[in-house]
């Protein structure tokens, strides 16, 4: 929305609206008065409200809308809430490659604008409209609406009165809360909505930039005005009990926030950097730990394999992968899985991202000296039959996991490797024994997320990249049996053609020819070609397996598991 460079009155004459004695009384009475030329003109019967309207749509580059010569469907109309239309005046015109149109009275009120981008969730794309015609356009519509009503009082009277409410509810929320605390909610609610797993506020320059993290791809949402920055951010200290004063060290702290009748955590973060403290808000939906093994992405092989190894009665299954790959997602459903009154279940986590009822969750607190070694010792003495441990960081921990394993406890934990076969080495690297090594641990999982084909823009791909197709070992002959699929992009998935994530894994089980090469001390390569041969897929393949299915897309398992330069053995 860039100005043409040229003032109203230069507009305004050029067109022949008004001539130069008459624009110069009216320069004079707007400077007077305070006021816009534009609105001095028109009370002074210069020009009319429509002439005003034309030449600021000309000044901003924008498009006037004539709204005696419009008619806006109902379909179109409903874009936008009832409420918005009458407490802004605005109107829908439609929407289109994700951008809602929309008519405004005031290009000049920019802080309007950024208040409907966030309640509306979406970009703008905005036409001028006279305020008079945009008032008796919504008062003609909204009276055919109540005529519409009373035809059918009686059936809807209860949902009226309830609707009626939830609008006074709203507005009044509005008028108590200040702007920076409406601005701070509208970015939280929306995040949540939009499915964002983080929300970040980050300080730059000569803006503050708000971006959501959406299915593991950040995406940009907004800018908010410097001068907002230190309010802004005070708001989210508050809401975390963080200390407001403190602007030098790193800060943590929790918010709790109900939204649409659903508690959800964040946990948040703030870290001091150039321009500002940047502050993440890592979005916990209960709802995601609750959404079953079988919903996770397993293959049905893969599935029975996981199944039987974490009901067996002792030993250690480690899940690894990048952080945020949904490795404390898995473990918990893994834990929700085998949770039941004859199993004792404890956790030592940092920190405790999901409460689980029937659970005894231990948070790590090292300012205190609660640290992982400290919660494992006692816990051995709380006679436990499954120990969940967040992370194994060091040898020390990796020690007290291997003996509780080999001392007849189920051990769940999770190591930053990047395949299955790698975690053995990075094991013994951290000191641990071989033999320690080859005798507890059971199973090894690494997993990865890719992101799934929007259902609802879904289509064939015609020309698949075959760059992709060739990391993938995909062959024309595996092209004529199984279609390649991708997203076209729509409003839904945000113009991505992603909407959603599913896991791929690569689960390795040990045998007795793995567990002598772990004893052997063999390179990474050795294990891996061993596990293949006793049946491990890799989590190219089972990308590939999901590519085959339409769930995702060769260009995504390409990127998600770095396989430039890598090709897959299908055999």
């Amino acid at each position: 929305m860039a100005k043409s460079g040229r003032h109203l009155g230069e507009i305004l004459y050029a067109k022949g609206w008004v001539d130069k004695p008459n624009l110069i009384k009216a320069l004079k009475k707007a400077k007077e008065t305070n006021r816009r030329l534009g609105e001095t003109l028109v009370e002074m019967g210069l020009a009319t409200e429509d002439q005003i309207m034309q030449a600021l749509a000309r000044q901003f580059g924008m498009n006037y809308v004539d709204l005696d010569q419009v008619d806006i469907p109902s379909d179109i109309r409903s874009l936008i809430p009832e409420e918005i239309i009458k407490k802004h005046r605005v109107l829908p015109l439609g929407k289109e490659n994700g951008r809602l149109k929309i008519i405004i009275p005031d290009p000049m009120n920019l802080e309007l604008l950024d208040l409907l981008r966030f309640r509306l969730a979406s970009d703008l794309e905005c036409y001028l409209a006279s305020p008079s015609k945009i008032d008796a356009y919504i008062n003609r519509k909204m009276d055919e609406v109540r005529s519409s009503i009373d035809a059918t009082a009686a059936e809807l009277a209860e949902a009226g009165h309830a609707i009626e409410a939830e609008v006074r509810r709203a507005q009044a929320s509005e008028e108590d809360e200040g702007p920076i605390i409406r601005l701070v909610n509208l970015i939280i609610d929306e995040a949540v909505k939009m499915r964002a797993s983080d929300i970040h506020i980050e300080p730059m320059a000569d803006r503050v930039r708000i971006r959501y993290r959406i299915d593991g791809v950040c995406i940009e949402r907004d800018n908010i005005p410097k001068n907002m920055q230190a309010p802004l951010l005070a708001r989210v200290k508050i809401m975390s009990g963080m200390d407001i004063g403190e602007r030098r060290l790193p800060q943590d702290g929790r918010i709790k926030r109900r939204i649409d009748n659903q508690d959800i955590d964040f946990r948040v973060s703030c870290l001091p950097g150039y321009h500002g403290e940047s502050t993440v808000l890592r979005i916990l939906r209960p709802d995601s730990v609750n959404i079953g093994i079988q919903a996770i992405g397993f293959e049905s092989d893969d599935y029975e394999r996981f199944m039987r190894i974490i009901k067996r009665p002792n030993g250690i299954f480690l899940v690894t992968g990048p952080t945020g790959s949904g490795k404390t997602t898995t473990l918990y459903a893994a834990l929700q899985e085998l949770n039941r009154p004859d199993k004792k279940i404890i956790t030592a986590e940092d920190p405790v991202e999901y409460n689980i009822s029937g659970i005894n969750q231990c948070q790590v607190r090292t300012e205190i000296g609660l640290t992982f070694e400290k919660i494992l010792r006692s816990m051995l003495r709380q006679s436990p039959n499954i120990i969940l441990i967040g992370e194994i960081r060091d040898g020390v921990v990796a020690d007290i996991a291997i003996q509780a394993a080999l001392t007849g406890h189920l051990v769940f934990s999770t190591l930053h490797t990047n395949d299955a076969p790698s975690a053995i080495t990075r094991l013994i690297d951290m000191g641990v024994k071989p033999f320690l090594v080859a005798s507890s641990v059971q199973a090894i999982m690494a997993q990865r997320l890719v992101r799934t084909i929007c259902k609802n823009c879904k289509v064939i791909d015609e020309k698949p990249d075959p760059h992709y197709l060739r990391l993938l070992s995909i062959t024309p002959e595996d092209l004529r049996k199984h279609p390649i699929y991708k997203g076209a992009g729509c409003s839904r998935c945000q113009g991505t053609g992603y909407r959603g994530r599913i896991a791929i894994f690569e689960m390795m089980e040990m045998n007795s020819q793995i567990r002598e090469l772990a004893f052997q001390k063999a390179p990474t390569t050795e294990l891996r070609k061993a596990a293949r041969a006793s049946g491990m897929k890799t989590l190219l393949m089972d990308g590939r397996i999901k590519v085959f299915k339409g769930i995702t897309t060769p260009q995504e398992v390409s990127n998600v598991t770095q396989a430039e330069g890598l090709v897959i053995d299908t055999a």
